[in-house]
């Protein structure tokens, strides 16, 4: 059997996870979204595929071309942020993975059938995360997003000035964890415009 690659594991899924969130669009008048490359902390971490559906759903790829070297400090990051993670991963790295995750994780193996296109057996499906954190979460946001919700709710007085972390945990005791959620989302798939460039000006220059 033919080894898996992150470029055939990604293209596959993606496919598959917009063929079953096109009803959800038609059907719905919530915003649905897939992200590819999803930053967690202004891009330090970065999940592989996204979807953003009334929940956030991470999906992690490691394909039998990567290694799992990153993923203990992955898992710590992705699981302070997303409703419910899932490891998609090559046959050759199944087991390993298995024991690096969270037994809560999704796990998805992906391998290459005899026409060679990628196929998925899901082994275990994704249950809630009970360990988000909100600064985490808070921290999905820019500054400039941070303090408008902090405006809208009377509560930014003293912050204007203030560092980005400051604002985040300001934000973090303002809302609770739903009410957050809800309002990261909103920017995510309806405010925000032009966030790539905006993340490698953070990477660069810093906040």
């Amino acid at each position: 059997m033919s080894s898996t690659n992150d470029k055939l594991i990604r293209s596959a899924l993606r496919n598959i996870l917009n063929k079953d969130l096109g009803k959800c669009r038609s059907e719905s008048d919530q915003p649905v979204e897939i992200f590819e490359e999803f930053s967690v902390r202004h891009g330090t971490a970065r999940i592989d595929i996204a979807v953003i559906n009334g929940i956030m759903h991470g999906y992690e790829i490691k394909s039998d071309s990567d290694t799992l070297k990153r993923l203990p400090e992955q898992v710590n990051e992705f699981n302070s942020v997303f409703d419910k993670l899932t490891l998609v991963v090559g046959k050759r790295y199944l087991y390993d993975a298995i024991n690096i995750i969270p037994d809560w994780w999704g796990i998805i193996i992906a391998k290459i059938g005899g026409n060679s296109k990628v196929f998925f057996q899901t082994i275990r499906e994704a249950e809630v995360n009970q360990n988000q954190i909100s600064v985490s979460i808070a921290r999905l946001l820019w500054k400039e997003e941070a303090l408008q919700i902090l405006e809208e709710k009377n509560r930014a007085n003293g912050v204007r000035s203030k560092s980005c972390e400051f604002i985040y945990e300001r934000l973090a005791d303002v809302l609770d964890a739903n009410t957050l959620k809800e309002k990261v989302q909103n920017v995510l798939l309806v405010s925000r415009k032009d966030w790539r460039s905006y993340e490698q000006l953070v990477l660069n220059d810093g906040l």
